[in-house]
Order: C-alpha cells, then structure tokens, then sequence
C-alpha cells in the first residue's frame, strides 16, 4: 500500500485544499496521514475525516518584532525532530504540503530523510512558509501562470487549487426552497469572506433597492453583520455563514461579487461562475488579493473592481455588466488549464510515487 502524509494548516486555507484530495486518494487505495500542529485549526477539521492525525511542536516565522520571535525558533527546531521521528516510523511515498508554518519542519524533516515531497502555493507570490519549503520540492502547484516566473525552473505546474468534491453537486431546486426564491428570477450570490467585509456589505445594501430590480440576492455577509432591518425584503436573504447549503448556493447563483482570496476564487473558476472580484486593499494585506484578481482578470475569469473605487454606481453598472456578458466569462473559464485542479495534482502525486 502506498502512503501519503498530509500536512498545512494555521488557517482553513492552508487545510481544505488537502481534504478536497482526500476522496481521490482513498479510491487509489493510499494510506493517508496527516501531520500539523498540536492543537490547531487543521487538527479539527480533519478529525471527520478519521485520518491518523500527528501533532507536532509549531512556531510562527515573522518579519516584524515579536517577543515571540525569541521562542518560536526553538518550537520549529523541536517541530522538526518530531517531524522526523514520525516520518521515519510511516516511512510515507510522498508527502502533499499545502504551506502554512508547520510544514515547514515538516516538509524539512522529509528532505533530510529523501522523501519527494509536493507543495502547494494559493497566491501569486510565494509565502514566506512556502520560500522556505521551495527547495525541498520536487513540485510546486501553483494557481497562477505569473508564478512560474517566481519559483525554480522546471518544479512549477499550473494546476489551480484543488476544491471539495461536494461543492459539485449542488441542487439549484434546494436552493431555490431555503432561500425561498422563484425560478423566474436571476439569483445575485454575494460572498465576503468568513469574517465578511464591512465595505462590500455596506455598498451592496447601498444599491439593494435597484438590484432587486433584476436579481434576487444572497448575501453572506460575516459573522456579526446582519442588518436586522432588512429580514423579510422579498428577494433577498442574508446569513452570517453557510456551511452545509453552499453548494446548493452555488448551483443556484447566475453572477457573484466575491473577495479575490486564492481558494475563493478558485471555487469560482472550477464551478464555472462568472464573478466580480472586490480585491482586499493593499492597506489592509501583503496585496496578494490584488494580484490574484488581476491575474484572474487579465485571463477573462473576471471582472475586478478595487476597493477605492467602490461607489454605488460602480457598483452597480459593474453587475450589471458581468451579468449582460456572463457567457464570455464563462468560456474563458472553460479554456482554463487550471480548472481540473485535484485530478491534475493526483496524477503529479502518482507520478512521483510510481517512480
């Protein structure tokens, strides 16, 4: 039996990505194991999945003061111990790393002991977790093709970000009954993040009169920013979070106004839905948002409207467009190479493993 580990984790970005491969390994008959830190956002997430789970000691590496940064080396350096101790116990294939800072000593461990290891990188510019992992690689995934030029010649592949396989098989009829919604009508899907965006959410309620006009709106909106005053507007629903339903809301939705985080918008590329991208500032971020919707753009994927510019006119007439011209983004998106992302990534994984 071949064995795979897993690992990535500090954020549910750094976890999804692997937990969308985890069906396609499983049918090819992998053993698979997970390793992250002890107690973190990842440890949660793949516990449903009854993977093997291995913690190990996790230390942030910042570019800023901390009084941290005096500790935290020695949490990496123990990580890494640990991490080798482990690995020489599983004796994996091959190990899949989505980044975050405790694969680094992860992915570390592997290239003291010669075990290939592929790494996946969401953003334009690789992360700082990522640089350090780079030249362990044997491969580096990426979603965009401007990252080629940033990483080593040769180990860069294209493959777009691996989504769950759930989020497929969406029922638009489902759909239409949770949100109470008519058939007749297109649906607006508006996404601002886990956390929502205050700026997004207080443009698009700005125009909601006039959107109703011509679409009916979802709007997830982050936890904390319901407006309570606008419960039972016919044609619109606001949730704080969806989890179990979100497929169904992608099935159902015509156009999105998304944020331009890399797993975001590459669910969007995947499912084939034409989208409007509100990049996060580059006061508020590393401006790795920016990047992505420009690059999102510049292939036909999007339409990009920067948070400085959002008015409600802009606002408005840059829906309106992306839905008048909704077909042409999705046959751009149709051509992509970066749309079949977890087939793409397995057949790298068996690749290297079958060697």
């Amino acid at each position: 039996m071949k064995r795979i580990v897993l690992t990535g984790g500090g954020t549910a970005g750094h976890v999804t990505p692997n937990i969308a491969l985890l069906p396609h390994l499983k049918e090819l008959g992998y053993d698979i194991q997970y390793i992250g830190s002890y107690d973190g956002i990842e440890k949660k997430l793949i516990e449903e999945f009854d993977i093997p789970y291995h913690g190990i000691s996790s230390g942030k590496l910042r570019r800023y003061f901390d009084l941290k940064n005096f500790s935290d080396p020695f949490r990496v350096m123990k990580g890494f111990v640990q991490s080798k101790k482990i690995l020489k116990q599983l004796k994996p294939d091959i190990i899949f790393s989505k980044g975050g800072f405790v694969s680094v000593p992860v992915v570390q461990a592997a290239k003291t002991l010669h075990i290939p290891v592929i790494i996946h990188e969401s953003d334009m510019t690789p992360g700082l977790a990522n640089r350090l992992a780079i030249p362990a690689a044997s491969k580096v995934c990426c979603n965009f093709p401007e990252t080629i030029s940033h990483l080593p010649e040769g180990k860069a592949v294209v493959t777009g970000s691996p989504i769950r396989e759930e989020l497929r098989k969406g029922n638009r009829l489902a759909a239409l009954q949770f949100c109470g919604f008519t058939a007749e009508k297109p649906v607006l899907l508006i996404i601002g993040g886990s956390l929502g965006s205050v700026a997004v959410n207080q443009a698009i309620r700005g125009i909601l009169p006039e959107l109703l006009k011509t679409f009916q709106v979802i709007h997830l909106c982050g936890k904390g920013n319901l407006d309570e005053s606008l419960n039972g507007t016919s044609g619109y629903v606001q949730y704080e979070y969806i989890k179990k339903e979100l497929a169904d809301l992608f099935a159902l939705a015509d156009v999105v106004v998304s944020r331009a985080g890399a797993n975001a918008i590459c669910e969007l590329l995947e499912l084939r839905k034409p989208n409007l991208l509100i990049p996060l500032s580059a006061a508020a971020s590393r401006g790795d948002q920016i990047l992505n919707a420009a690059s999102f753009e510049k292939q036909g994927f999007s339409m990009v409207l920067q948070e400085e510019d959002l008015t409600p006119d802009r606002l408005l007439s840059s829906i309106l467009e992306l839905f008048q011209n909704r077909q042409s983004y999705i046959a751009a998106m149709d051509k992509s190479s970066a749309s079949d992302a977890v087939n793409t990534i397995i057949s790298l994984i068996e690749e290297i493993t079958n060697k």
